[in-house]
């Protein structure tokens, strides 16, 4: 159990501070919901949680692999619902992944990233698409 603590600050603003480290986090209701969008929404850190989850599942499962997974950026599309309830509806996560990683490794590292913590606690009703790019 990772403790963290959130203050509801006002303005719909929260703090969130990660116990053990004592750093934090800010985030705010997006513009289209009320909010002045000066931070991350919650939905935001939900695409961000499924992004950093994957790469470091693929990170831990393969660093006795050979090959650096240093500079592998990820773009991630967070898709809301035009109807009501306000949901999360689709993520699609792009990974651009560096030179080295041998072709006979790629399913693998697949298939690591999309079982990976986060997704498996992601509402079966949302659909996540990984999509993966390699630079060579």
């Amino acid at each position: 159990m990772v403790p963290q603590h959130v203050t509801y600050q006002g303005g719909l603003r929260s703090k969130v501070v990660h116990t053990p480290s004592n750093t934090h986090i800010e985030t705010d209701a997006p513009t289209d919901n009320f909010g002045k969008g000066e931070r991350h929404s919650p939905t935001d850190l939900v695409a961000s949680a499924l992004a950093t989850c994957m790469i470091t599942t693929i990170a831990i499962k393969t660093r006795n692999e050979g090959y650096k997974l240093d500079g592998t950026e990820i773009h991630v599309e967070k898709h809301m619902s035009t109807d009501a309830p306000r949901r999360i509806v689709k993520l699609v996560a792009h990974f651009t992944l560096p030179k080295g990683i041998p072709n006979e490794k790629r399913a693998q590292l697949e298939e690591i990233g999309n079982t990976c913590p986060v997704i498996q606690s992601i509402n079966p009703a949302i659909e996540v698409d990984a999509k993966y790019h390699y630079a060579d």
